[in-house]
């Protein structure tokens, strides 16, 4: 099995609740959307720290699966140009705490479960390619045990 598979098996036993999985999509997004808009006042050179934050991920996803990669790219892509439409760090704050509130909520109210991340901190960059199978379906892995 591709460690990308094992990856996402594994995160996806810790969300198996539709209404944990409603939390995470807007959770995952806001604390996205809320990186981005914290990084892209930054510049390094010519380019966004935001920019950078993004280019690394998607270049990890890569290594992974490449379609997944590029649909989270594409994903990306909104967040940031949202981000700097935004363009206020503190916007992007309120976004990133709000964003792991709806995490907490998920978890506590409709999983019961601890996060994923708790067991391996990859799967802070997991979740946003869960998110990206779960719209396109590109990957089936194999359920996981918990």
């Amino acid at each position: 099995m591709k460690r990308i598979d094992v990856l996402l098996a594994d995160y996806g036993s810790h969300h198996t609740i539709r209404g944990n999985l409603a939390c995470h999509v807007a959770g995952i997004s806001l604390i996205v959307f809320g990186i981005l808009a914290m990084l892209a006042p930054i510049r390094l050179g010519p380019v966004r720290l935001s920019e950078v934050v993004v280019a690394a991920v998607v270049l990890y996803d890569v290594t992974l699966d490449p379609s997944l990669a590029v649909g989270l790219l594409v994903a990306f892509a909104f967040l940031d140009a949202a981000a700097r439409a935004v363009g206020d760090w503190r916007v992007g704050l309120g976004a990133f705490v709000l964003g792991w509130i709806f995490q907490a909520v998920g978890h506590a109210v409709y999983e019961k479960n601890r996060p994923a991340f708790f067991k391996n901190l990859v799967h802070l960059l997991v979740g946003p390619l869960f998110l990206v199978n779960e719209l396109l379906k590109l990957r089936r892995p194999a359920p996981a045990s918990r």
